[in-house]
């Protein structure tokens, strides 16, 4: 990864951020919560930017729409969350793979 590409990423990071902060305060919440159980999850779909924009976009169609954040989501941030990323893979399955674990279970 070179300079421009970091360069072009804090770019990115700054406007999606700008993005959030533009939200009602309660989204705003809400997409912390999120973002913080995501970063913590890892999965690995969070990397490309595609899954905290969806987010965005979705929490931006609501606001439209004159929904509250919990209307949307439910009152389980965390089951919302997890309910995103039910089918990705994260970053701790893959490490357990490489080092001959099996994802879900300890070593006996």
């Amino acid at each position: 990864m070179g300079i421009q590409d970091i360069i072009e990423g804090k770019k990115q990071w700054r406007a999606h951020m700008a993005r959030v902060k533009a939200l009602p305060p309660d989204y705003q919440i809400v997409y912390k919560e999120m973002q913080r159980y995501l970063f913590k999850v890892g999965p690995v779909e969070l990397t490309d930017g595609s899954l905290l924009s969806g987010i965005v976009d979705f929490f931006e169609e609501g606001v439209a729409a004159g929904k509250g954040v919990l209307e949307l989501i439910g009152d389980d941030v965390a089951a919302f969350a997890d309910d995103l990323i039910k089918d990705s893979r994260t970053y701790a399955e893959i490490y357990q793979e490489s080092i001959g674990g099996k994802p879900g279970t300890a070593e006996k």
